[in-house]
């Protein structure tokens, strides 16, 4: 039997101003986009809904935000096109505006890689959550650390929460950076010291971790805001690494199937997670920046 591929819902299309102004350079860490006319993997597990460059610009001008980092999601398998012209889009109309993950194989070439670091790519996703994410096998992650590492590159993770302490091994002897999106997906029903999320927190103080407090409705126990059960956890992993904590939106949200939040309740959620000013910037602007090289 042939398992159905499922349309999952679109984005909230009329994103609604924050409370929160937010400061002046930040990054959206987290989004994708999903234009008509680029071909679907055969691999996929989610049929998107169409979720375009000017949607997105549209929303980041509602949000008050700066620049953005696209990050390959896997209905497109290894093929980055739609995220790389979106980026090239954006910085041929504002230099350094913004930067790229991308999917890959081994078999790119260094003079792929090369070009692709020209352009604005700064990291591989590996995602073992979705089908279609992982066009290679864990045993390759030492070649292609080893490839990307002469680059500067980082390598982002995402997997299934229950994973992670089966990970630990592959995180620890990593010889590049890694960032993890959307909490790492550990519930926040399952508290601060449940054991995948203190092995987050391990991972974290080793220094060598950058998380995306992105995603809470995806590790919340509701899908709408105030998402009150994910503040912990926000702050937990601050505490441990105020230095390597990033925020995204993960606009257009996909791989959703009853309700996605309007964006504007994700800034505010963000910003009753972080009060203070300081660590605001920290975490939308300088962190990112230096991340990511813009």
């Amino acid at each position: 039997m042939t398992d159905t591929i499922r349309d999952c819902i679109p984005p909230d299309r009329h994103p609604r101003s924050p409370r929160l102004d937010l400061p002046a350079g930040s990054i959206d860490t987290h989004v994708h986009v999903f234009e008509p006319g680029y071909a679907w993997s055969p691999e996929r597990g989610y049929n998107p809904p169409d979720s375009t460059l000017d949607d997105l610009t549209h929303l980041h001008t509602t949000l008050g935000i700066d620049r953005v980092v696209f990050t390959q999601p896997s209905v497109y398998g290894a093929d980055n096109s739609a995220i790389l012209d979106a980026m090239k889009k954006l910085n041929a109309a504002t230099p350094n505006r913004a930067r790229a993950v991308v999917a890959l194989g081994l078999d790119v070439t260094d003079t792929e890689l090369t070009e692709l670091d020209r352009i604005g790519v700064r990291g591989v996703r590996l995602n073992t959550d979705n089908k279609g994410g992982m066009p290679l096998e864990m045993d390759d992650i030492p070649e292609l650390a080893d490839r990307i590492g002469e680059l500067g590159w980082h390598l982002e993770f995402l997997f299934p929460g229950s994973h992670i302490i089966d990970l630990m091994p592959v995180f620890t002897a990593l010889t590049v950076p890694m960032s993890i999106g959307h909490f790492a997906y550990q519930p926040a029903t399952a508290g601060v010291a449940a054991p995948g999320f203190q092995a987050l927190l391990e991972l974290m103080r080793a220094g060598n971790t950058w998380m995306k407090i992105s995603g809470a409705n995806r590790v919340s126990a509701t899908d709408l805001p105030p998402y009150d059960d994910v503040a912990p956890l926000a702050h937990a992993l601050i505490d441990a690494a105020p230095d390597r904590i990033m925020w995204g939106t993960d606009w257009p949200h996909p791989n959703k199937y009853e309700v996605n939040p309007n964006d504007g309740d994700l800034v505010d959620a963000f910003g009753g997670w972080v009060t203070d000013e300081s660590m605001r910037h920290r975490i939308l602007v300088d962190t990112p920046a230096t991340f990511y090289g813009f």
